[in-house]
């Protein structure tokens, strides 16, 4: 086995995260001598980290918005329901593919140019998009847009390591969550306010101020640093080779999966097949290669291999918990965005508040973050459960009870799986670390909604066919069926049986919802019962306990 270490890439000298070593005691009769004052972080680098966030914020509102908008981007391009579907697929693929790869080309090219390179080419091809004389041109721009954007997520990671204070990192930590939570929570609202007030335009258009200002803010706050092509020498080419193409395959297949009836479609079995193939081939070579883009070796850290599971439930509750509802209420009520805004908004305006002071809470040293993490797992059952007694009046206002259960069940869940990962993670391991949480929380993303999809389509035919089956052996619907003048006209007995079908369609939508809120219920559940043996005790940062080894 090759067991040649990865390159060094010079940040450990640069580094303001390394928790201080305590002093030696003072022999008898020494004076004392004054503790080490610990680090501050000045206030260019605040805004060059709040720059980063920025970014990140950018990119995600990007995707949101976009995918929530689509059907208004859809009619004024005239483009077809399957041909749309491509339009978010191959931004997510290409979105995906690429959080693996941004940190190595981060640290090669510099966080803080490579940074700007990518908002910039994020807002050009966004720009464009709207402009499209056809759909192939959409369709590149959005795989270079996806490309782009998946460039920004992984660096926040990696500069929090790098130069956050041990007082204040699991601050910066809750930024990059807020991003995470709050960025999905506002897409809603947006897509409803450019698409009824403005234009379907904006939706692409949306990002430029705030690309802009964080351009400005990531010039002027993070330091600069050489280039290090050097590290060109060992690049993992066949790392590349293998791994784009095999998690682009894999996403394009759960996105389209439905659409296309799974495993009955030879389209998706190939893309199945040979993606995990790719997938195999990719994760044996990083193993051994010198430099690679993965560290699977932090697997071998009790705590990250139970922060990157518990990531993968929490993205999935997460898009679950958003979706059920959204799309309950457009099915049975023909709700569109602007309706369902307000419930998004009770959540993002509070995450605000409640993401610092989850970190306040979390920062202290008697708080055991796992404890937190298990509380907000509960909350998410919880929300789930009574979310599974839905019935076919439900409006907007009866998800407002469970929506607010997000407000501290999401901050505690993801800022204390960030917590679990990151503490006492040396900055030279942070790309390995960001590349790795960043490529499960997207990927996870799109297999959530291969979930809610498949498991929507198939319990939806279900509970239609068992509606249907009961009514029909309904002595009056047997009589209808052998005499359908036995009622009255023949018109009045055809608009019965359109509102029979149409309350049998409604109830099945209901029954179907609430099947996946027990699913969602399910996946906390799980993962609620492995904290007690998985992760083990961690401290804040700043606190001079040595983490643990494994």
């Amino acid at each position: 086995m090759n067991t040649a270490k990865p390159e060094k890439d010079g940040t450990e000298d640069r580094t303001l995260a390394q928790t201080p070593a305590p002093a030696p005691a003072p022999e008898a009769g020494t004076p004392l001598q004054p503790a080490p004052k610990e680090p501050e972080l000045p206030l260019r680098l605040a805004i060059g980290l709040i720059g980063m966030l920025f970014a990140s914020l950018m990119a995600i509102l990007n995707e949101n918005v976009t995918a929530i908008a689509l059907m208004d981007i859809r009619g004024a391009l005239s483009i077809g329901n399957d041909d749309g579907t491509w339009v978010t697929a191959l931004f997510e693929a290409a979105n995906v593919a690429t959080m693996i790869f941004a940190p190595w080309f981060g640290i090669t090219f510099t966080l803080k140019r490579f940074a700007i390179g990518a908002v910039l080419a994020t807002l050009l091809f966004g720009f464009l998009c709207p402009l499209s004389p056809n759909l192939l041109s959409l369709y590149v721009l959005r795989i270079l847009q996806g490309i782009s954007g998946g460039c920004l997520p992984p660096m926040v990671i990696i500069v929090a390591l790098r130069y956050l204070p041990p007082r204040i990192k699991l601050y910066g930590l809750a930024g990059y969550a807020g991003t995470a939570t709050f960025g999905p929570a506002l897409g809603t609202p947006l897509a409803a306010l450019w698409t009824e007030y403005v234009g379907w335009q904006v939706a692409f258009w949306q990002i430029l101020p705030l690309g802009l200002l964080s351009c400005v803010a990531i010039y002027a706050g993070l330091p600069s640093e050489p280039l290090k092509l050097e590290r060109f020498r060992q690049f993992n080419w066949r790392g590349l080779v293998l791994g784009y193409p095999a998690v682009s395959m894999l996403v394009i297949a759960l996105l389209q999966a439905d659409r296309l009836d799974w495993l009955r479609s030879p389209f998706i079995c190939v893309l199945f097949a040979a993606g995990t193939v790719l997938l195999v081939a990719f994760l044996i070579n990083e193993w051994f290669h010198p430099l690679p883009f993965f560290g699977l070796r932090l697997l071998a850290r009790r705590n990250f291999t139970h922060g990157l599971m518990t990531l993968f439930c929490a993205v999935v509750l997460l898009v679950g918990i958003a979706a059920i509802p959204s799309q309950f209420l457009a099915h049975i009520h023909d709700y569109r965005p602007l309706q369902t805004s307000p419930m998004f908004l009770l959540v993002a305006a509070p995450l605000l508040i409640s993401l610092p002071l989850t970190a306040a809470v979390l920062n202290l040293k008697w708080i055991d973050h796992r404890w937190v993490m298990a509380f907000g797992l509960c909350l998410m059952a919880a929300t789930c459960l009574m979310g599974s007694f839905m019935e076919s009046e439900w409006v907007r206002e009866n998800f407002y009870w469970l929506q607010s259960l997000q407000i501290l069940a999401q901050p505690m869940v993801i800022i204390g799986i960030l917590m679990g990962v990151t503490t006492g993670l040396p900055p030279t391991e942070g790309p390995f670390a960001s590349a790795m949480f960043n490529t499960v929380k997207t990927f996870s993303a799109a297999v959530a909604t291969a979930i809610l999809e498949g498991v929507g389509t198939a319990r939806e035919h279900f509970h239609s066919a068992m509606l249907v089956d009961r009514l029909g052996n309904t002595p009056l619907v047997q009589h209808l069926g052998n005499n359908p003048f036995a009622g009255g006209q023949t018109i009045e007995a055809s608009h019965g049986f359109e509102e029979l079908a149409r309350r049998i369609h409604e109830q099945a939508e209901v029954l179907t919802s609430a099947d996946l809120y027990l699913v969602m219920a399910g996946f906390a559940i799980v993962f609620l019962l492995v904290i007690p043996f998985l992760p083990v005790r961690i401290y804040p940062p700043w606190s001079t306990t040595p983490p643990p080894s494994r």
